[in-house]
């Protein structure tokens, strides 16, 4: 009987410790497909992807998804290429994923080409079957 309750723990622990893996791995991909989608200025994705009570932090200011859409579509802030230097092994909380990047953005806001070392915060959270994005933060870091 001990032996069955080892053996079911140990699966257990083995499953959750996969789930995390899995889990991890998703999201990692899923934020690696974002900063193209962006690039791309892909809104039909991004728009998929970000919850519609997402919010995003810039340099600039703070705004929800709409407008967030709005500024990728128009090329406002055209996000050209995000150089990933670091990504974090993401915090999972039940059905919520907080993964950190280190980033050189070069991106074109309004007429001007600018590259900028950032700490990007993303927020994830599974509704249902799919995973959305809650927030997207951008620090801007003094060291590349």
């Amino acid at each position: 009987m001990k032996t069955n309750i080892k053996i079911l723990a140990l699966l257990l622990i083995c499953s959750i410790s996969t789930f995390a893996q899995d889990t991890a791995e998703e999201i990692k991909t899923l934020s690696k497909n974002k900063w193209q989608w962006m690039a791309d200025k892909d809104v039909d994705k991004l728009s998929k992807l970000f919850d519609n009570q997402a919010m995003f932090v810039h340099m600039g200011g703070s705004w929800g998804k709409e407008r967030e859409l709005e500024i990728i579509k128009s090329g406002f802030i055209h996000y050209k290429k995000a150089d990933i230097h670091e990504v974090f092994a993401p915090i999972i909380i039940e059905n919520t994923v907080i993964l950190l990047n280190r980033i050189t953005l070069l991106a074109v806001v309004g007429s001007n080409e600018v590259s900028n070392p950032f700490m990007v915060t993303e927020v994830y959270v599974k509704v249902g079957n799919e995973w959305k994005m809650g927030s997207l933060s951008f620090s801007k870091l003094l060291t590349p």
